[in-house]
């Protein structure tokens, strides 16, 4: 089970990465992941399946992206309709392993990092993501 702890750790490894207020966090200007609480609009839209425990919301790489998560872990990852269209994802921080949220961090990083600091960080990272 991951916590904010660990989203925090996962952040501050990455370079040019800061933390905002109510739990955020970007690189540079640009948001990478941070806590999205579901409102009374995401609930009627979920019904019974709202989860109850902390969400965290990360940028993906593209709508594909986006679609793959959602397929392959459906009990980790799910959106709201306020998220159609947009590269972006929520996901169950208490069930989603340490991994998995390494995994989405630094995905959601690559896709916001300035191209040259995401390159040089690549190539020092030869074990990064696929």
């Amino acid at each position: 089970m991951a916590t904010w702890d660990d989203v925090r750790d996962a952040v501050a490894a990455l370079p040019e990465t800061s933390e905002g207020p109510g739990l955020s966090w970007r690189v540079g200007t640009k948001p990478l992941v941070w806590d999205r609480p579901l409102r009374a609009v995401d609930h009627e839209a979920l019904g019974p399946s709202a989860p109850s425990g902390p969400i965290l919301g990360a940028r993906v790489p593209d709508l594909e992206a986006k679609e793959e998560l959602l397929v392959r872990a459906p009990d980790v990852y799910f959106v709201t309709p306020h998220f159609d269209g947009y590269p972006a994802v929520l996901a169950r921080l208490d069930v989603m392993d340490t991994d998995e949220l390494q995994e989405l961090v630094v995905e959601a990083w690559l896709t916001q990092a300035p191209k040259r600091v995401a390159k040089a960080w690549l190539e020092s990272h030869p074990d990064g993501p696929d």
